[in-house]
């Protein structure tokens, strides 16, 4: 019988009848799938190989390429964790794959690197929106933010460069145990307490 059959489960059918034990109960489950959240994030990473999608490298080798760059730069782990995680949403969010890879980092990266991220596909459009007839200064609608040049200083250095075939990328062994530091440690969370957080002392 799988571990799973054995382990001890709640009682309630419906969330308005659980009690305080049953919650207790599932706590502990999700322990050992919050700890392998790293594995399955950079399992998903590894779905990009292959998929070039027109594009003169596959959209891994660009997320590796993107990350080189940046950790070449001196750019801190969580910044080269984003830029290796900021295509992510290109397998199940084609039409907004900023905002998922976006939602996935964002218990775990600043404000500032999580709307980096969520933003990148409006301000890399302006390398290409007007191919496609669109508006390639759409990212100015953010003129005035705080973060609009970081944002723009990661598509003009980092995201934008990085289709380039004759690039040497570090590999992906490289950036993976990045990957399991940034994704434990929770900053934000409405499933924690805020006293538990960073910065909540």
């Amino acid at each position: 019988m799988p571990d799973g059959d054995r382990a001890p489960r709640a009682q309630f059918h419906s969330m308005d009848d659980g009690t305080r034990e049953d919650w207790s109960i599932i706590n502990n489950a999700m322990k050992p799938f919050i700890a392998d959240l790293p594995n399955r994030i950079l399992a998903h990473l590894r779905l990009l190989d292959g998929d070039c999608g027109g594009f003169a490298v596959d959209r891994l080798e660009h997320c590796l390429q993107t990350a080189t760059r940046a950790h070449r730069d001196g750019r801190d782990e969580e910044y080269v964790v984003c830029a290796l995680l900021h295509d992510l949403g290109d397998t199940l969010g084609p039409r907004n794959h900023a905002d998922v890879a976006a939602a996935i980092l964002q218990p775990f990266v600043s404000e500032e690197n999580h709307w980096m991220v969520a933003k990148h596909a409006i301000f890399q459009g302006y390398y290409f929106f007007h191919h496609l007839g669109l508006d390639r200064d759409m990212r100015d609608q953010f003129r005035d933010h705080p973060w609009y040049d970081y944002t723009e200083e990661f598509c003009r250095l980092y995201d934008g460069p990085a289709f380039d075939p004759a690039f040497q990328s570090l590999p992906l062994t490289t950036f993976e145990p990045m990957v399991h530091r940034v994704f434990t440690n929770v900053k934000h969370s409405i499933y924690l307490p805020k006293n538990t957080l960073p910065g909540n002392d």
